[in-house]
């Protein structure tokens, strides 16, 4: 286990600023293939903190047999200064409605999926959480929003809108391994912003390093019914690094989001490309802004404004080499002097190449108006 600090000077300096910024206290690496709790600790695509027990809930993507769906729960010092490493707490098997553990992919019958988890929220006091599948396309099963309790039983499923059903013949609808990445719950817990990675089928092609892709949807819904209430367009970049290989992936979407306050969105846009490795930039976006685009069965130039967006880190730019596969975001604990600190994980793919990141912040707001 790998801890570093990274240098005040690495990262933007404290004082007025265009928009908000980002101090990096500290990085912790955890090596891929170590076993935590009787499980193989890897996969971890979400992560949140409850304030009243000093507690992170982390959720891994494993859909192998190596261990049944599940989250963990930890502790994570961080100060001003310096960020430890984890201490792991419990393990709970995340189960369906008939009270079992999900299926691994090896094993899975028809009727129910084996979900692809990508991110997780506590609901207000900490006794359920809620969280997101991509889906399991293969088997016929769309992206799922569902609420767990703490123990990890299942109490129910949230129904999403139809939009968010791929098409039987794939022509429309969201893309596979490109759905429900980002979960943002609003203040009060009962609205969340549910957001894809890729842009659906019929809104635009996949990014490249040469041009963009299409905009990616994000959707605010009521949690209590799975009632849409606004949609927005939002524009990732382009993939910020060439694939220096001939073949392979080559790919930029969201991973996260993360409400700062009622109206604004931190938005976690994550590049990849084969043989050149991760590239992550964190923007900021006012919900309010764009178009809604609920009533638009297809988003093409002209019939929609994207939500405009604001850089707040370009984590090449903040002394952390390399930065990993970041895919869970969330607001840690306050810091001494009043900041806001802001803790990152990656995601290792159970890759022997990769680790376990995690990173924590300074998050420096934009100065008030004068």
């Amino acid at each position: 286990m790998r801890r570093r600090a990274i240098a005040a000077a690495d990262g933007p300096a404290h004082g007025p600023a265009k928009g908000p910024a980002l101090r990096i206290i500290g990085t912790v690496d955890v090596p891929s293939g170590i076993e935590v709790l009787g499980t193989p600790l890897g996969g971890l695509s979400g992560i949140d903190y409850d304030a009243a027990s000093d507690q992170y809930l982390l959720i891994s993507d494993d859909r192998s047999s190596r261990a049944p769906a599940r989250v963990y729960t930890a502790r994570i010092a961080l100060d001003a200064q310096a960020l430890q490493p984890p201490q792991w707490l419990q393990v709970r098997t995340l189960l369906h409605a008939a009270g079992v553990p999900y299926a691994p992919s090896r094993r899975a019958g028809g009727q129910v999926d084996v979900p692809d988890a990508e991110a997780v929220r506590w609901l207000p006091g900490a006794k359920q959480f809620v969280w997101t599948s991509e889906g399991d396309f293969a088997r016929g099963f769309g992206p799922r929003l569902r609420v767990s309790a703490a123990d990890g039983a299942a109490v129910r499923d949230i129904p999403l809108p139809a939009s968010f059903e791929p098409a039987a013949d794939r022509r429309s609808g969201p893309r596979n391994n490109g759905t429900l990445e980002g979960l943002a719950l609003l203040p009060g817990g009962r609205k969340a912003w549910l957001a894809m990675e890729l842009p659906w089928v019929q809104d635009g092609p996949l990014p490249t390093h040469a041009a963009p892709g299409g905009p990616v949807r994000l959707t605010l819904v009521d949690l209590a019914s799975g009632r849409p209430l606004r949609q927005i367009a939002y524009q990732p970049d382009a993939v910020q690094h060439p694939r220096p290989l001939p073949v392979g992936p080559e790919t930029v979407g969201i991973s996260e989001v993360l409400a700062d306050g009622k109206h604004h969105l931190l938005v976690l846009e994550r590049s990849y490309s084969a043989g050149a490795g991760f590239a992550v930039r964190l923007y900021r976006i006012d919900t309010r802004a764009g178009t809604n685009t609920l009533a638009r069965a297809q988003l093409v130039p002209g019939n929609h404004v994207p939500v405009p967006k604001t850089l707040v880190a370009d984590f090449a730019a903040l002394g952390i080499a390399p930065v990993d596969n970041l895919e869970g975001m969330t607001w840690g604990p306050p810091l001494p002097g009043g900041g806001r600190s802001l803790v990152l994980v990656s995601d290792d793919n159970f890759n022997p190449a990769q680790s376990t990141q995690f990173i924590a912040a300074e998050y420096i707001p934009t100065p008030p108006e004068r």
